[in-house]
């Protein structure tokens, strides 16, 4: 196999949860693009049928799940499903997130929880239901979004709820990389900085002094530049690497 072939994902299906919009919908275009059949999971449907027909231009074959992915139940009902459409769940996306911007005696518990609820306690369930299957399996890739926010703190916004959750992604990416390795189960993680996204307010003129100009290529990223991150982590291109966090961020964490 040449070094190019490594990245194709001929043949496999992986599974993005928020991919109807924004990096999640970029990630599933470019495994889509790579060769892979994808399951879209979210929660809105008409965004999902947008998504399912541009990646069905791509001659792939995709299902849609919609599903509170912060239940056990729907979990469950989530991965079921695209086991039986696919066979097999060769690579995982936990893509949702959510954010909350506000200063720390501002958060209340139920804000603290909403964030956390997603970031961390959804990906865990997801984690779990699929690791169990490739666990089993002895082969998989998960890859898991994380953010730059989980090395440093945001400024001029502040988002402490968001700033923790993402260090326990990344954390959590390195635990379940040591144990599930002995059965070929690969879990990885990226960590983009200030990417143009609903999420993401990156043209706000009060924003550019801390979040472009001090970013050494001083610009912001864009959902598309993070799609081929995750291939390269999802496919045998990255055979060798687990438990890493592939940083993206224009250079803004080198100082």
């Amino acid at each position: 196999m040449d070094a190019l072939e490594s990245f194709r994902l001929d043949g496999q299906s992986a599974l993005v949860t928020g991919s109807t919009k924004g990096i999640g919908r970029a990630i599933a275009r470019s495994l889509a693009e790579a060769g892979a059949d994808i399951v879209v999971a979210g929660r809105d449907a008409d965004d999902a049928a947008a998504v399912q027909a541009e990646l069905e231009e791509l001659g792939v074959e995709v299902l849609v799940v919609l599903a509170d992915i912060t239940r056990p139940d729907e979990v469950e009902r989530m991965v079921q499903a695209s086991l039986e459409r696919f066979g097999a769940i060769d690579v995982l996306v936990n893509n949702a997130g959510a954010c909350e911007h506000k200063p720390a005696l501002e958060v209340t518990y139920e804000g603290w929880r909403d964030v956390f609820r997603v970031n961390v306690d959804a990906l865990w369930l997801v984690s779990q239901a699929v690791g169990r299957h490739m666990v089993e399996r002895e082969r998989g890739s998960i890859v898991n979004i994380g953010s730059m926010s989980g090395m440093i703190v945001n400024r001029p916004q502040w988002q402490p709820a968001y700033n923790a959750s993402k260090a326990a992604v990344h954390h959590l990416t390195r635990s379940l990389a040591a144990e599930w390795a002995p059965y070929n189960v690969r879990v990885n993680a990226v960590a983009p900085g200030y990417i143009k996204t609903d999420m993401a307010p990156v043209d706000e003129p009060q924003f550019r002094r801390q979040w472009i100009e001090d970013a050494p290529q001083r610009r912001y990223g864009m959902p598309a530049e993070v799609g081929p991150s995750v291939v390269y982590l999802a496919s045998r291109a990255a055979s060798f690497v687990t438990g890493s966090v592939l940083v993206m961020d224009g250079g803004y964490t080198l100082h």
